[in-house]
Order: C-alpha cells, then structure tokens, then sequence
C-alpha cells in the first residue's frame, strides 16, 4: 500500500533530484523509496560484498606512521581545484 509523505525541501536540492530522476527514467517518489530502503536495511550494511580485486590489493602498500593520509588527501584535492 502506498502513502503519500510532504517533503520540505531546499529548492536547488528539488530540481536537482528532479534532472537526476529524469536522466536515470525513474521518478523522485521511487528514488525516496530506494534511500529510505538503503539507509534502514541494515542488512543491506553487511552484505557487501569486495571484490577478489580489491581484496588482493588491500595493505600491499605500507606507509610511515607519521603520515596523515588526510591532509595528503586533503591538499592534493585543494591543489586539483584551485587552478
């Protein structure tokens, strides 16, 4: 059974969503439901399934301790738009 539910919501966030639903042919009431299923199914959490690759991949790099892997992040992303 289906129910209708008002959402108050910033303007540019509406329009948004509504270029989103229409590029991907599915309405906003449908893309709601989907987040609302994703973000209360905690099973949908512990299902997740990495791939062979990933996994493979995952600790074969070793940094120093005294590296912050943030403001290395951080930086090289001020660096990509900033210019």
């Amino acid at each position: 059974m289906n129910t209708k539910l008002t959402l108050k919501l910033n303007k540019k966030t509406i329009e948004r969503a509504k270029k989103y639903a229409q590029k991907n042919k599915q309405s906003l009431s449908v893309m709601v439901e989907k987040y609302f299923n994703l973000i209360s199914d905690k099973e949908s959490i512990t299902e997740i399934e990495i791939s062979p690759n990933v996994l493979e991949l995952s600790g074969i790099i070793k940094l120093p301790e005294h590296i912050n892997t943030k403001e290395v992040y951080r930086k090289y992303i001020e660096a990509k738009y900033s210019r």
